[in-house]
């Protein structure tokens, strides 16, 4: 879904848009290279969930990937969204697991 705004009706993405964008074109294709799986649990204009499986289930760099990695990407294209990020072998129920498209 594409929103119009301005005057002359340019096409802008939604902000919840650009953060699925840098999820699946930057973020998942990091993560898998490094042999995790990232889950989008919730993503919202206003916050985004996420939840790393795979080889980052209990990883204690989990919060060097987060606070280094994962935030300044998705805060490159929306400052003000909270982020919360889980990790573990059970996967959040409805997490939907990220595929480079």
């Amino acid at each position: 879904m594409v929103k119009r705004r301005g005057t002359f009706g340019s096409a802008v993405a939604s902000t919840r848009e650009e953060i699925l964008r840098v999820l699946r074109e930057i973020l998942a294709p990091l993560i898998r290279a490094d042999g995790g799986e990232v889950y989008l649990v919730r993503a919202e204009d206003d916050g985004v969930e996420l939840h790393l499986g795979g080889r980052y289930a209990g990883c204690p760099g989990n919060t060097l990937t987060t606070r280094r990695i994962i935030e300044p990407a998705i805060r490159a294209v929306a400052p003000g969204v909270q982020i919360t990020v889980t990790a573990g072998a059970l996967i959040p129920h409805g997490a939907q697991h990220l595929t480079s498209e």
